[in-house]
C-alpha cells in the first residue's frame, strides 16, 4: 500500500487541514550490532516526522515508527541505535520520493518551488533545500556532458534589473541530433558573463569530455565565440547562425530605410509617411508577400524613396534571405559565394558594410551547406524554457539557485505531447 519495499501502513487518518496522515513501520525484526555483530535486541520506538510526495490532492505526513536497537554484549562500545531505510535519509524532512517527485516537477512542467512547497505541506526553504541536494547530484552525473557531437553557445540575460552588474550568461547548448535525425536540444551548463574567454574556460574546464566529440560549433555573429571556437575546439566546423546571418540583412535594411526617412523629410518617419507604412512589408519575404502588400509596395516606394535607395537595399536583403531558401546545398552555396563577394561593392554605405561583415565571417556562412543545416535554433528554444522558468520565479538573485533550476528545466527530457501523423 505505502509503494515501498520493506515499510507497511498501520493507520491512516485525516487532519482538520486535509492533510494525509500515515503510521508506517518497517518489517525488519531482526538487526545484528554494527561493531560487534552480535544479535540486537528491542529498545523502543521513537516517532519520525516526513513529508511524502502528495496523494489523493492532499499533501501527506508520513510518522514513520523507528526501532531502537541495543547491543546485548555488554563489552561492545555501541550501546543503541535507530534503524535506517533508503525512503528517508538522516535528518531529511522529505521522504526520498518526495524529494524526487519535487525535482521531476521543475524538470518537466512549468512550476514553482513555492507550489511545490504549497503540495507537500512544508515550506519554501525546506522544500528547496531538500531539491538543491537532488538537482545538485543529477548536474554533476558522471558523462551527462559526453557525447555531444554538435555545440551551440548563446548569452542571456538573467538579471534584467537596471542596477545589476552581472546581467549576462553564457549558455552552452547540446544540439546533436539522433539517427532518425531528430533534434532534442538540452543545456549543458551556464556560467556568468558573456565573453570568449568565459566560453574557452568553460571548454577548458570540461575538457576532453566535450571537446573530443565535437565536431559542429554553431554561433552567432559575437567574434568572440569564434575566437573560443578556433582555439578550443580546432577540430570542429564553426557554423555561423542563418537566423542571426538574415538579421544582419534586415537590420541594414531598416538603417537604409531610416536615413532616407530622415533625409527626405528631415524627421523619423510617423504613421502616414509612406517608407513607415511599409516598413514591416520590407521585411517580408518575397514568397509570402500578398497581392495586397505587393500593391502597398508598389504605391508607397517610388513616394519616400526617390533615389531607390531602399528598394535596392530590399533587393538585396531578399537576396540574402534567398541563399537560406534555394533548393539544394549546391545551390545554395553557389549564391551565399555570389552574395559575399559583391555586397561590400554596393554604393549604399549600410549594404557595403554589411558585405563587409559576410566577408569576415565567410567561412563560417559558407558552412551551413557543409554540415546539412547547423544553427542555433535549439539554442533559441532553450532560452525560451529558461526565460519561462526566470518568469515564473519572479526573478533570480542567486546566480546558483538560477544555474541549477534552468538546468533542470531544459536538461531535454521534458515530455512533449505530439499530434499523432495519421496521413
Amino acid at each position: 500500500m505505502f509503494g515501498v519495499e520493506g515499510v507497511h501502513v498501520l493507520d491512516a487518518t485525516r487532519r482538520d487541514d486535509g492533510t494525509l496522515v500515515l503510521e508506517v513501520e518497517t518489517d525488519q525484526v531482526l538487526a545484528g550490532c554494527v561493531s560487534c555483530g552480535v544479535v540486537a535486541v528491542g529498545h523502543g520506538r521513537r516517532v519520525v516526522r516526513l513529508h511524502d510526495s502528495p496523494c489523493f490532492g492532499r499533501p501527506v505526513l508520513v510518522r514513520w515508527r523507528k526501532r531502537v536497537w541495543r547491543c546485548a554484549e555488554a563489552a561492545c562500545p555501541v550501546s543503541t541505535w535507530t534503524e535506517e531505510h533508503g525512503f528517508a535519509g538522516k535528518r531529511s524532512k522529505l521522504t526520498a520520493r518526495a524529494i524526487c517527485w519535487a525535482a521531476d516537477a521543475l524538470r518537466h512542467d512549468d512550476t514553482t518551488v513555492s507550489a511545490i512547497a504549497r503540495h507537500l505541506g512544508v515550506d519554501w526553504h525546506t522544500a528547496w533545500a531538500a531539491i538543491k541536494v537532488e538537482a545538485t547530484r543529477r548536474v554533476n552525473t558522471r558523462g551527462r556532458l559526453s557525447g555531444v557531437r554538435t555545440l551551440g553557445v548563446d548569452e542571456h540575460i538573467w538579471r534584467p534589473s537596471m542596477r545589476a552588474t552581472n546581467k549576462a550568461v553564457t549558455i552552452m547548448v547540446d544540439l546533436t541530433r539522433d539517427d532518425s535525425g531528430c533534434l532534442h536540444a538540452r543545456l549543458l551548463d551556464a556560467v556568468e558573463g558573456r565573453s570568449g574567454a568565459v566560453y574557452a574556460d568553460w571548454l577548458k574546464t570540461e575538457g576532453l569530455e566535450v571537446t573530443a566529440t565535437v565536431e559542429h560549433a554553431a554561433l552567432d555573429p559575437f567574434r568572440g565565440y569564434a575566437n573560443a571556437i578556433r582555439d578550443e575546439l580546432p577540430e570542429a566546423v564553426a557554423v555561423l547562425d542563418a537566423f542571426h546571418v538574415v538579421k544582419l540583412g534586415s537590420t541594414a535594411l531598416d538603417e537604409v530605410r531610416r536615413r532616407v526617412q530622415q533625409e527626405t523629410l528631415g524627421r523619423r518617419g510617423l504613421k502616414d509617411d509612406p517608407l513607415y507604412r511599409i516598413r514591416r512589408t520590407l521585411m517580408t519575404g518575397t514568397e509570402h508577400l500578398t497581392s495586397k502588400q505587393k500593391s502597398r509596395l508598389e504605391q508607397h516606394l517610388p513616394l519616400g524613396d526617390p533615389n531607390g535607395e531602399v528598394h535596392l537595399a530590399w533587393q538585396a536583403y531578399q537576396r540574402l534571405r534567398a541563399i537560406y531558401h534555394a533548393t539544394t546545398a549546391t545551390g545554395g552555396h553557389r549564391l551565399a559565394e555570389h552574395v559575399i563577394a559583391t555586397f561590400h561593392t554596393c554604393p549604399i554605405p549600410e549594404i557595403a558594410r554589411l558585405g563587409r561583415t559576410l566577408r569576415a565571417w565567410r567561412d563560417q556562412i559558407l558552412a551551413y551547406f557543409a554540415t546539412d543545416g547547423v544553427n542555433n535554433g535549439g539554442t533559441e528554444a532553450i532560452n525560451g524554457v529558461i526565460e519561462k522558468t526566470r518568469r515564473l520565479a519572479h526573478g533570480f538573485r542567486n546566480f546558483t539557485n538560477y544555474r541549477l533550476r534552468i538546468l533542470l528545466a531544459a536538461d531535454g527530457t521534458r515530455p512533449y505531447r505530439r499530434t499523432p501523423n495519421h496521413a
